[in-house]
């Protein structure tokens, strides 16, 4: 398990420098969604405007119903390796440009869209960061940076300040502090309590993949093999829930319609606080 995470880790830090190479674009034709399907999901959300989970993957964003087919927003076929929602159709991004596009940087820093992944514009570090994992919490937006291998910080979404360089695979903030970070590493899950700016190791927790904080009391891990473990005190303590087959890729606990994993076969949901998982949406 051990060894599983530190590959996933690696290919963090690495990834972003193996993928092909803004500003406001416009959507690409419907010749390319007719032929693009859901891969490689980097991030998970709900969309308040609509209630609908979002992928954010290695093919574009996509709308996953769990009825139809998942279906790619605007006809964008782009690689977001950090996407979260933030509000009503509003999403940021990070990753890398589709590959009809031209004359944009291979890293594409922080995008932003408001209009429900219809259109997206350049905020910042275009060119420089590329982020694999991202939250927006306490009007803060904080992201790690695969090429400097740093959390970084902002509140405007502009200016950003670098807090501590750490090999993770993902991270999450607590609802109720700003300052308190939880980050997985090959070691286990270790703590921020000043911000990401240094973290705890000498009492590390199980060694996990992916993490989501929804609330006080849903706090949601995965192993890389795919063992669930939740946690209602912080991380202090974690219990052992269901588990779900295939090599997970995003997670996320939305407080309403339950928890989402992705993997490489399927997106599976939970409905009863990690306990079970069923099929949301099979991929492939």
């Amino acid at each position: 398990m051990r060894h599983s995470i530190a590959q996933r880790v690696l290919g963090v830090l690495t990834l972003g420098a193996a993928l092909a190479a803004c500003g406001d674009t416009e959507p690409a034709g419907p010749a390319e969604h007719a032929h693009v399907g859901l891969a490689h999901i980097h991030g998970l959300a709900v969309n308040p405007a609509d209630g609908e989970l979002y992928a954010g993957s290695h093919n574009g964003v996509f709308v996953v119903t769990g009825k139809s087919e998942p279906e790619q927003v605007a006809g964008r076929t782009q690689d977001f390796m950090g996407f979260t929602i933030i509000g009503p159709d509003h999403f940021l991004g990070s990753g890398h440009p589709g590959p009809d596009a031209s004359g944009q940087p291979p890293h594409l820093g922080l995008i932003e869209s408001t209009d429900g992944g219809e259109t997206w514009r350049s905020l910042s570090l275009s060119g420089e960061a590329d982020f694999h994992a991202m939250e927006a919490k306490h009007d803060t937006v904080y992201g790690f940076d695969s090429q400097t291998g740093k959390l970084l910080v902002s509140k405007d979404m502009r200016s950003w300040d670098q807090r501590a360089a750490l090999p993770m695979a993902d991270f999450a903030v607590s609802p109720d502090d700003a300052d308190e970070l939880l980050a997985t590493t090959q070691d286990g899950v270790v703590r921020s309590t000043d911000g990401g700016r240094s973290f705890a190791t000498d009492d590390a927790g199980p060694v996990l993949l992916l993490l989501d904080w929804a609330s006080t009391k849903q706090l949601v891990g995965i192993t890389p093999d795919g063992q669930v473990r939740t946690s209602a005190d912080g991380g202090e303590s974690w219990r052992e829930a269901g588990s779900v087959p295939g090599s997970p890729q995003a997670i996320t606990w939305h407080p309403d319609s339950g928890i989402y994993v992705a993997t490489d076969q399927a997106i599976h949901r939970s409905t009863d606080d990690g306990a079970t998982f069923d099929v949301y949406q099979q991929l492939g």
